[in-house]
């Protein structure tokens, strides 16, 4: 069992202040991932990113990030 297992489950907040809101059940666009639904706790839209890359994704409101993953 991989160590980072616990940045994808539901409530986990990073150091980042990237919350997963839940697994969507779907299929990633990476090999073997799942869409995990992400809200920062400063920023109230809900972003999709595979499991392995929630730590790549950045705010759109803050960090200039992309709004284009957006889920609600």
């Amino acid at each position: 069992m991989s160590r980072d297992l616990a940045t994808t489950l539901t409530n986990f907040v990073n150091p980042r202040g990237q919350e997963v809101i839940q697994n969507a059940g779907k299929a990633g666009t990476s090999h073997g991932q799942y869409i995990n639904e992400l809200k920062w706790q400063h920023y109230s839209q809900h972003i999709a990113a595979n499991g392995s890359d929630i730590h790549e994704r950045k705010c759109p409101a803050w960090e200039g990030g992309r709004r284009a993953h957006a889920i609600g």
